[in-house]
């Protein structure tokens, strides 16, 4: 019960911001939260063969977020000489 109202916590942070930052982390504790329901539900079944999901979804999140940080370490540089699309 306790992961599914912290899911909606950060499914509201998620959703309202304020920056691109906070978005990135809800949607990582998101990620984070779904591979601890993956789990519990494992151990809860006795099914092992879903843990294999939760650290596949773990692996691509930690991608997803390091993915994110870059992009947004890259936009925050003018000095790169290199001239931004402008939008």
């Amino acid at each position: 019960m306790a992961l599914l109202v912290s899911m909606l916590i950060a499914f509201v942070r998620l959703v309202r911001g304020p920056s691109l930052a906070d978005r990135i982390v809800a949607l990582d504790l998101l990620t984070l939260l779904a591979v601890s329901v993956i789990a519990v539900f494992t151990i809860r079944e006795d099914q092992p063969a879903f843990l294999d999901a939760a650290i596949a979804l773990g692996l691509v999140a930690f991608l997803g977020t390091v993915a994110y940080a870059r992009f947004l370490e890259r936009r925050g540089r003018h000095d790169s000489g290199v001239e931004e699309p402008r939008a």
